[in-house]
């Protein structure tokens, strides 16, 4: 009887071992499983954000979904991938509506200056001082012009941008020289400042601008097509008071700051 017992016991242990085995695995099952189809907390966040030249005064910003174009001029390629498209203003090495049809795709957003709304017959007008939240995207305008030549009038109302992006904050001036909106700017992580002369801000005077802008990085346009060269750009990168970097056509660089 005694035995019965004992062997009665031994199977009831027996099966509640093996029961919470059985509980452990599918409970370490489950949690691998919401592990696996949870997204990784900040991935978004964490992405990196490239930055191309494509020449003269125009970039390409990618970050996550977001495709940007500024200025987009001469262009080699087709590529249709535009989620956004800024043009500072109507001249025709910033303004280009064949260059913007080659970037543009169904839901490109074109966001320019009043000018160029006007002749493309389609975008959202941005004006200095003002801002527009795009999906994942916030761009405000900031004046850009000659204080002191006819180039650019500011009454024209004329930009440049500042583009927040992933967690980055990135200037383009635009075609203006030194001016007290620019002096006033602040929180910029990347610049990106015209370097040629007479038109625009100089070597000397786009490398003073960084004493006021602060950023972590300054990468100088405007040189190589039109007015001013490379030895512009080496100038400015010389002379900035923060990191610079002269970037050749094409070229991308990630941007971890």
């Amino acid at each position: 009887m005694r035995s019965l017992r004992l062997a009665i016991l031994g199977l009831v242990v027996c099966l509640v071992i093996c029961g919470c085995e059985k509980e452990k695995e599918l409970t370490q099952e489950k949690e691998t499983e919401t592990a696996t189809d949870k997204p990784e907390a900040g991935k978004e966040a964490g992405m990196g954000i490239t930055l191309e030249w494509l020449g003269h005064a125009s970039f390409k910003i990618c970050h996550a979904e977001a495709v940007i174009y500024i200025d987009p001029w001469k262009l080699k390629g087709s590529p249709h991938d535009a989620t956004l498209v800024l043009v500072s203003h109507s001249h025709h090495d910033h303004y280009s509506a064949a260059d913007i049809a080659k970037v543009s795709g169904p839901k490109t957003k074109l966001v320019a200056s009043a000018d160029v709304v006007a002749k493309e017959g389609s975008g959202q007008t941005l004006l200095p001082g003002l801002r527009i939240e795009l999906e994942g995207v916030s761009v405000a305008g900031v004046p850009a012009y000659n204080p002191d030549k006819r180039y650019h009038p500011k009454d024209n109302k004329w930009l440049g941008f500042t583009i927040e992006v992933g967690s980055k904050r990135i200037y383009y001036a635009g075609d203006t020289d030194l001016t007290d909106e620019m002096r006033a700017l602040k929180g910029v992580d990347v610049a990106l400042l015209p370097v040629g002369g007479t038109y625009t801000m100089n070597a000397e005077e786009a490398a003073e601008a960084t004493k006021y802008i602060q950023p972590q990085l300054a990468i100088p346009y405007h040189w190589g097509d039109i007015v001013g060269g490379r030895k512009d750009a080496e100038q400015f990168a010389e002379r900035a008071e923060c990191r610079a970097a002269v970037l050749a056509p094409g070229e991308t660089m990630e941007l971890e700051l």
